[in-house]
């Protein structure tokens, strides 16, 4: 079960107790940390959970598809970290995960 630090739009940070197998859109949801939309419902169309990853954490190695980067091309906010939480599938190796919840475009 791994530990995931996540810092809302106001700054706090949260340390989260995941699942293994869930996305970080699920881990951040199931908090309840209003400030991460994920309008879609986690199918990778709307772009409403996007999250800036702080730390470099080998069981992220997956690179965002190119339906990923299509969507996050689109934000205002986009930056070279930038992914949707609800394609990065939380493992056991990944814990320390950071990552940041982005402004909402």
């Amino acid at each position: 079960m791994p530990q995931v630090v996540i810092t809302d739009r106001s700054g706090r940070e949260l340390i989260l107790e995941a699942l293994s197998g869930n996305t970080l859109m699920q881990a951040i949801a199931d908090e309840g940390i209003a400030d991460l939309l994920a309008l879609c419902g986690g199918v990778c169309s709307c772009a409403t959970c996007h999250v800036y990853v702080e730390s470099d954490i080998e069981g992220l190695s997956q690179p965002a598809s190119d339906d990923e980067k299509a969507l996050l091309e689109f934000s205002d906010h986009c930056r070279e970290n930038s992914r949707l939480s609800c394609q990065i599938r939380l493992t056991d190796a990944m814990n320390g995960l950071r990552a940041t919840i982005a402004p909402e475009d």
